[in-house]
């Protein structure tokens, strides 16, 4: 009896790998799907065609089209028909399209098909040789993975930001101060799509950004001048030093991170420079990973193997450098309330968001008096 379930593990494993192998090759088909805008091409045609078609509705090659339908065809993505002269036909099923196309809005799972492939792209050898050596990859390694979130980002937060994120923060007392006239912060605002947001759609407040790239701030501060707000500042500054900031101490009545805080070499002292930032009373909102700090906590998350994936090969190692903490994407619930705790917030609640299933709301309010 023993022998026959070794042997059935080793036949479930062994059919396990060979999942793997296929899903993994079907992620980079469908990445090239998504940019390519094949997908996209599919989805207007209402009934199956031929491989010319479906390429000159995509303006690509038919050659490169058809090695490409083979792969989703035996992925389950494209189903496959044959026409009475014998030609094969391709369709993409509306039930498909509506997680894999750019009209999917947030259920657009299409989209993530190009992280991976993007990292393997950018950082493969510096991550292998960082598990010899220990040492972090420095940002200038990701251009084009920081193109793409930056992308991922704004279309998000042009969706979201202001009619739905903000609307839930406080019960929604907080979009009555911003309407009041209030002092904003936001942390790593990178290209400044969410800050921007905010200044146009709240005038009577001042908003502030804040990064360490003066390629993503200069392009923050263009568009800001394209749209002509003026209450909107960005400064370069690295999170960490916040606190050493005297000019800066109660300065802000809000304060946001969007999927930033996990990025930072010393998290915690930028956790403690929001704080020291912070007017008493103030209120910080940390949006970042829905996940448990233990990885036992997460074997049944369902997009577990992806997100730590996308850790080790940008979040973590970021997070090394300049002999950083390297926290990682999926630091979890547990260990962000203990360092926001740590870092003098003692009011933290962790909330949902509203049609954001992959993050958590961290919400503090500044109740004590600092130095």
């Amino acid at each position: 009896m023993k022998e026959n379930d070794t042997q059935t593990r080793k036949q479930a494993f062994s059919k396990k790998i060979t999942d793997i192998l296929n899903y993994g090759a079907l992620n980079l088909a469908m990445g090239i799907g998504y940019r390519t805008g094949l997908f996209d091409a599919m989805d207007i045609l209402e009934t199956p065609q031929p491989v010319s078609i479906i390429a000159e509705k995509a303006g690509l090659d038919a050659r490169y089209v058809k090695e490409w339908l083979s792969i989703t065809v035996c992925g389950g993505i494209v189903e496959i028909t044959t026409a009475q002269d014998g030609t094969n036909l391709f369709f993409l099923p509306e039930e498909h399209a509506d997680f894999i196309t750019r009209r999917s809005g947030n259920s657009n799972l299409g989209v993530y098909t190009q992280e991976i492939p993007l990292l393997t792209k950018c950082a493969m050898a510096s991550v292998l040789d960082g598990f010899c050596t220990g040492k972090g990859v420095s940002y200038e390694n990701y251009p084009e993975f920081q193109a793409f979130m930056a992308e991922l980002a704004d279309a998000k937060h042009r969706r979201t930001l202001v009619d739905i994120f903000l609307e839930s923060v406080d019960g929604g007392k907080m979009v009555e101060e911003l309407k009041k006239g209030i002092r904003v912060c936001d942390l790593g605002c990178g290209e400044g799509v969410a800050v921007n947001l905010m200044a146009d759609a709240f005038p009577a407040s001042r908003f502030t950004g804040l990064d360490i790239s003066p390629e993503a701030l200069q392009k923050a501060k263009n568009e800001a001048n394209a749209l002509k707000i003026a209450n909107v500042e960005f400064l370069r500054l690295d999170a960490a030093s916040l606190q050493n900031r005297r000019d800066l101490k109660s300065s802000f009545d809000y304060v946001t991170a969007f999927d930033a805080v996990h990025d930072q070499s010393h998290p915690l002292d930028a956790l403690k420079g929001v704080f020291h930032i912070l007017r008493p009373g103030g209120a910080f909102s940390m949006i970042d990973i829905a996940a448990e700090s233990n990885p036992a906590g997460n074997t049944d998350h369902p997009m577990g193997p992806f997100l730590y994936t996308v850790s080790l090969m940008h979040c973590m190692p970021v997070g090394l450098v300049d002999d950083g903490t390297g926290l990682g994407m999926m630091w979890g619930r547990q260990k962000a309330v203990e360092m926001l705790n740590r870092a003098g917030f003692d009011d933290v609640n962790v909330l949902e968001i509203p049609e954001d299933s992959f993050n958590l709301h961290f919400f503090c309010k500044k109740t004590l008096i600092g130095d």
